[in-house]
Parts: C-alpha cells; sequence; structure tokens
C-alpha cells in the first residue's frame, strides 16, 4: 500500500518533534514541513583537507514519494548499543545510517527521542559537542 500525505505528515511531525527535543544542544540548520536537519553545535574540522565546518552532522528528516528517510549519524559508530533503544526504528535500517520508513506505527516518539539522547551523549564524547 503506498504511502499517504496524511502518513507521511504524521511520520515527519513525530520525527521533527523528538528532534526538537534535542535543541538545545543540537542546532537546528533547516527545518520544514519536508523534513529538518540538525547538526552539533561546535565548528570541527572535517575532511581530508580539514576545513572548519560550524557544527557536525547529526540527524535529519526528509520526506519522499514513497516513504520518508531519517538520517542518523551516530548510528555509524555505535549501531548495536543504540539499536536496543529503538527496536521498531531498528527495522527500517537501510545502510549505515539510514532509515526508510513508510508506515506510521514504525515511527515511536519515545524510542526515536531515547536514540536522539543517547547521540547526543555519543557527540559529546567524540568531541563534537560544546
Amino acid at each position: 500500500m503506498p504511502l499517504t500525505d496524511a502518513d507521511r505528515n504524521e511520520i515527519i511531525s513525530r520525527l521533527n518533534k523528538s528532534m526538537a527535543k534535542v535543541c538545545p544542544p543540537m542546532i537546528q540548520k533547516s527545518a520544514s514541513d519536508k523534513g529538518m536537519e540538525i547538526i552539533g553545535n561546535k565548528p570541527v574540522p572535517y575532511g581530508y583537507k580539514k576545513e572548519i565546518i560550524p557544527g557536525m552532522y547529526f540527524a535529519s528528516s526528509v520526506a519522499r514519494k514513497d516513504m520518508v528517510s531519517f538520517y542518523f549519524f551516530p548510528c555509524y559508530t555505535q549501531a548495536k548499543a543504540l539499536g536496543a533503544l529503538a527496536p521498531k526504528l531498528m527495522k527500517c535500517l537501510k545502510g549505515k545510517t539510514c532509515f526508510n520508513i513508510k508506515k506510521v506505527d514504525q515511527v515511536d516518539e519515545k524510542e526515536v527521542t531515547a536514540l536522539l539522547k543517547a547521540g547526543v551523549k555519543i557527540w559529546k564524547e567524540m568531541g563534537y559537542m560544546k
């Protein structure tokens, strides 16, 4: 069954609401009804040239035609530890950091909020946060 506009909006709303709970300390880089992006709050060197960027990418949500994508970068290094916090959401993990969500019941706000808060802790440990 294709994703309806109402379901897509509900999924985006739940993800954005959870991401807003970690801002601050995270910085909201962009937000709209089509998604949100948040970054760390400390300028850090990035890439092989070690150019200073305003904050390390943390998470984002993006509305797509047939799904909603949720990107969560702390998952890249800590997938096993974080997986226990959000078992429903982990079933949607495609690749290392991308969750492809096709149903509203795959997004539990408590799980997503717990996952994001654990990610903030990881970002602080890695030196991407003040």
